[in-house]
């Protein structure tokens, strides 16, 4: 009688780095390896995905649609918060790794798997949100990952495993670089965009035009938001996943959303990324519209002071931390009042603000305006405020005279 294998459940994506993996787990380890593959939106053919997985060898192939959690409890509160690192990346594959370890330990749970195991390097970002994710729900969970334990070094060495052992990849010797996509963005490193000498090829952009090639007619478009999110494009409703997805065809085609970012990654080297993220380029440019005219200075003030801790949070995989839901729930505390709509001109890549409207908007025209305003405020107030203000300068006068 044959004694009962190990089980591991690999995050699987059908890729280079993963189809190779699920034959190295297998060859090494002699475990049966369950191929996990989260549906957040990569717009792959998911059911070929499935087939090779099985046909690499693994025991059993799991596809979940998880584009709605996604879009309503990953990339919505992210942008409730405005969330930017290092002013610049829209954190779309940090948003999903939370989502999809979380998921693939709650599978390994339900198979009764020892190990759960990750494609992500021992260079890069992914395997800190992978582990740390891991360990927020199941910290006894064993984990492998094989970029840290075998002796294969470069992608040119995973592309000669996967033909020694038969694996079909998308990528050649040619055409090195790697990419991730989800319903928010597709990310791009690697190969040619190693040397910052390197534009990024034009050919190379899947959901963008070009400025230059975007429609000569600008496009007009109505964002409306509910508590901070949004829920209607030109008026008609729709559920989150939805909206991103329309969103992105609308802004790609307009040649919103691209970015040539160089990176700080958690390890502390530089990387340079370029991004794809169409949808969520217009958001955080609309929600911060709303914000303008429905929270109070103190309130924009203590949300931006947050905004770089609460974005290296998620960068660094901290999705789960009990202080990054600490400020998330502030974030949230604001929300209630940014209600309203905002109107954009997308044209060749550039956006224009047409209107902002809300019924909870703070902003009075009767009090700003510098015609008459019929007894709105008085401008005499203002001598006993600015004495108040000044307070500290004559004290600080007097202080270094003496």
């Amino acid at each position: 009688m044959s004694a009962v294998k190990d089980k591991i459940v690999l995050a699987y994506s059908g890729g280079l780095d993963t189809s190779v993996i699920l034959k190295w787990l297998i060859n090494t380890y002699r475990a049966d390896v369950i191929a996990y593959c989260c549906d957040v939106g990569q717009k792959e053919d998911l059911n070929a995905v499935k087939e090779k997985a099985l046909r690499t060898g693994a025991v059993e192939a799991i596809i979940e649609d998880m584009r709605e959690e996604f879009a309503e409890n990953y990339i919505f509160p992210a942008l409730r918060g405005n969330a930017l690192y290092e002013g610049e990346y829209l954190l779309g594959t940090s948003t999903a790794r939370p989502l999809i370890a979380k998921r693939q330990i709650e599978v390994a749970m339900e198979k009764g798997a020892k190990y759960v195991a990750h494609g992500a390097t021992g260079k890069g970002n992914d395997q800190v949100r992978f582990e740390l994710a891991y360990s927020a729900v199941n910290p006894n969970i064993k984990v492998i990952a094989p970029w840290r334990e075998w002796t294969i070094h470069s992608r040119g060495e995973l592309i000669e495993y996967a033909k020694d052992f038969g694996i079909l990849v998308p990528v050649t010797k040619e055409k090195p670089y790697s990419s991730d996509r989800n319903l928010f963005h597709i990310s791009y490193e690697g190969g040619i965009l190693e040397d910052l000498k390197n534009a990024p090829d034009e050919s190379m952009f899947e959901i963008t035009s070009s400025p230059q090639k975007a429609p000569d007619m600008p496009e007009s478009i109505e964002i409306g938001y509910e508590n901070g999110n949004p829920v209607s494009l030109n008026g008609e409703s729709m559920p989150p996943f939805e909206f991103i997805e329309k969103l992105n065809l609308i802004a790609g085609k307009n040649g919103i959303g691209r970015a040539d970012i160089v990176e700080t990654r958690i390890t502390g080297m530089k990387s340079r990324g370029v991004y794809e993220t169409p949808a969520g380029t217009v958001l955080n440019f609309a929600h911060r519209l709303l914000e303008s005219i429905t929270l109070t200075g103190e309130e924009i003030g203590l949300k931006d002071s947050l905004i770089p801790q609460y974005s290296k949070l998620l960068y660094d995989g901290n999705r789960f931390s009990p202080e990054f839901k600490a400020i998330q729930a502030l974030i949230d505390s604001t929300q209630t009042s940014v209600v309203g709509a905002i109107g954009l001109k997308l044209y060749k890549g550039t956006m224009e603000v047409l209107y902002r409207k809300s019924d909870k908007s703070l902003y009075s025209k009767n009090m700003v305006t510098f015609e008459d305003d019929q007894g709105a405020y008085s401008q005499n107030d203002a001598t006993g405020f600015i004495k108040l203000k000044s307070i500290r300068y004559k004290l600080m006068q007097k202080a270094n005279k003496g």
